[in-house]
């Protein structure tokens, strides 16, 4: 289900995405090659937020985390920790549904270099913004690396030096007359499990914060 002032397909904000966006096009035509949206109920309550969608992952099937290695260790997490039903099959008609969580990007195209620049997140932030707000039951916000940690601390009208990015850190921030919880954690990426810098197990710590924090809203 789309929020409010979602991206245009040919979304013009960017520059630079927009002219890689039409090299993928022309390289990739079976791709989305788009603005990926938001997966997830905007009724959940809590909201994943990764960086940008990875060229032949997310920008192929216009599924976050879909189709590349960290939707490989993301999602069987998810299913793990109750946040979702169904087989995950790194495809986005594989009937996988998630269950009281939303998984969303800083910055909705696919950047070069998987790297977006600060004028490109700064640009994206409205429709992140908007992605906050329609989301009335929100109670915690996983940040997937530490610029989405940064992209999350902006949008909430926080500055960048205000809460250090740690991975299985947590923090009460306001988001606008309520509080809800931040929490942190390495991405997901085949780079940091490669390198050890991210386990499993260390991921799954994250989510058993998450969990009991919910859990005991309940």
């Amino acid at each position: 289900m789309p929020t409010p002032h979602e991206p245009t397909h040919d979304c013009p904000l960017c520059p630079r995405l927009a002219e890689f966006r039409t090299q993928n096009a022309a390289k990739f035509p079976d791709f989305h090659n788009g603005p990926v949206p938001s997966f997830g109920s905007p009724d959940a309550r809590l909201l994943i937020v990764g960086l940008a969608p990875g060229l032949k992952g997310a920008n192929r099937t216009a599924r976050p985390f879909t189709g590349d290695y960290a939707g490989d260790l993301l999602y069987p997490t998810l299913e793990k920790f109750g946040f979702s039903k169904g087989e995950f099959k790194a495809s986005p008609d594989d009937g996988l549904e998630l269950i009281d969580c939303r998984i969303t990007n800083a910055v909705r195209c696919v950047p070069p270099q998987n790297k977006p620049i600060g004028a490109e997140v700064v640009a994206c932030r409205p429709f992140f913004a908007a992605e906050i707000a329609a989301m009335p039951k929100l109670e915690v916000v996983l940040a997937l690396g530490g610029l989405a940690h940064k992209a999350i601390l902006a949008t909430l009208g926080y500055k960048q030096s205000a809460l250090k990015f740690i991975h299985a850190a947590s923090y009460e921030v306001a988001n606008g007359e309520r509080n809800i919880m931040l929490a942190n954690s390495y991405h997901c990426s085949r780079y940091n499990t490669n390198t050890g810098r991210l386990t499993s197990e260390m991921f799954e710590d994250v989510f058993t914060l998450i969990r009991d924090h919910l859990d005991g809203l309940d």
